[in-house]
């Protein structure tokens, strides 16, 4: 925790305790999964604690995040600080109408479920959770290639960086000796207005208040030359920026492992694809896949080759070891993603407020990742995991990542197309 945000101390101990929960009881639902592959503990010991782990999640996840989130919002309001324990409720009851009423449009539930039990509070909490994972994958898959493959970065040399950074300073130095202007004419109208303040009579007073102090008009002007140029400047800054970072990686390419990240570029470029491919047929043939991927594509290579091969056996072994890749690769993302989150947007006040909120994106996000990756598991694997996650609508949420999935991904894809096509018409224009 304290690593996790070394540089904005959270120096409420309420709020380390819960993030340090949440994260414990995440990291454990993706432990009690490797359990279950390997066989350890009893059948009975491991429900146990899947039950315990689960009722404990949700009860940080619905009840104590969201209620310190809105208590250390409101404590940061000086007009609310006298009742902000009334507040907070009130910002909980509020939560809770919204978050209740958000199982209405979606059939995530068997009729036959009561309003307080826990299908009710999970349903809920996946839809969440699946929506923002779908979200960040569709613009992980797109962005990975993007950022590691050389073929989209633009051709910079030091002549290029040398032209931009001589029009920076350019800009500086006429910024500056307008504003020097500026400063030498308000000089100019206070010792004009004080000559002027020594002048008696009547009409002296009339001609004061009826004229504007000459030069004022030129002194607007001059101010919004100023703020045009500088302007120009943070444009001109953030371009030559871009083009040593662009420079850089241009280098960095060029090195063994810059040649590897590209190569990877290429294998995600071509997995995108295929992940975009299959989600549109997965949604326009209404399909889920009833067989773990590994069983399938060992079956398939099996019967391609035709030779002797023990599917079930080796097919444990490799979902073990892929679920145990999926689980760390989570794991390490999800962080990453949520401290460059946390520096981009803290602040002292704030602070408490985000490693809460970040909190509750972490713990919807694992609980998510379990309903999605009992379909990466082996048959006889799932079937505990189904009876702690009850007869929840399991297929929806399969159907519900690939819509958002795919809807993340074009929309990435789009995106980074104008940017990447913009970039050069704005350099050239700069």
């Amino acid at each position: 925790m304290r690593q996790l945000f070394k540089d904005y101390e959270v120096r409420q101990y309420v709020v380390q305790v819960v993030f340090s929960v949440t994260f414990a009881f995440s990291c454990t639902m993706f432990e009690l999964i490797i359990f279950e592959i390997l066989g350890a503990l009893s059948s009975t010991s491991r429900y146990f604690h899947w039950k315990l782990n689960l009722y404990v999640i949700l009860l940080v996840l619905i009840f104590v995040v969201p209620f310190y989130i809105g208590y250390f919002v409101v404590s940061n309001i000086r007009l609310l600080q006298r009742q902000k324990l009334l507040f907070a409720c009130v910002v909980w009851f509020t939560f809770m109408y919204f978050f209740w009423k958000l199982g209405d449009p979606f059939p995530i539930l068997s009729p036959k479920h009561g309003i307080l039990s826990i299908e009710q509070l999970i349903s809920r909490v996946g839809v969440i959770g699946v929506t923002l994972m779908a979200l960040l994958s569709g613009f992980g898959a797109v962005n990975c290639p993007y950022t590691y493959m050389s073929y989209f970065l633009r051709n910079v040399t030091d002549s290029d960086i040398l032209a931009l950074e001589r029009r920076l300073l350019q800009t500086m130095d006429m910024i500056v000796s307008k504003k020097k202007r500026i400063a030498m004419t308000r000089r100019q109208m206070y010792q004009r207005g004080e000559d002027q303040n020594k002048q008696t009579g009547f009409w002296g007073m009339i001609k004061s208040v009826t004229s504007s102090p000459p030069g004022s008009e030129n002194l607007s002007l001059i101010q919004q030359e100023v703020d045009a140029l500088e302007e120009l400047s943070r444009q001109l800054f953030l371009e030559t920026v871009d083009l040593q970072a662009t420079k850089e990686r241009i280098e960095y390419s060029k090195t063994f492992q810059g040649k590897y990240f590209n190569f990877l570029g290429y294998f995600f470029s071509i997995y995108c694809v295929w992940k975009i491919f299959m989600a549109t047929i997965n949604i326009v043939f209404d399909r889920v896949g009833k067989t773990d991927p590994v069983t399938r594509g060992i079956e398939i290579t099996v019967n391609y080759l035709g030779i002797q091969f023990d599917v079930k056996f080796w097919s444990q072994h490799i979902s073990f070891i892929l679920v145990g890749i999926i689980i760390v690769t989570s794991i390490r993302g999800l962080l990453i993603t949520l401290t460059k989150f946390f520096y981009a947007i803290s602040s002292n006040k704030s602070s408490n407020v985000i490693v809460l909120v970040l909190a509750q994106i972490m713990g919807m996000y694992f609980v998510s990742s379990v309903l999605l990756m009992r379909m990466s598991m082996p048959l006889e694997y799932r079937t505990i995991v189904t009876e702690v996650l009850g007869e929840l609508q399991f297929n929806f949420y399969h159907r519900w990542f690939d819509v958002i999935f795919l809807v993340s991904a074009l929309s990435s894809i789009l995106f980074l197309y104008l940017a990447h096509k913009q970039a050069p018409e704005k350099h050239m224009n700069l």
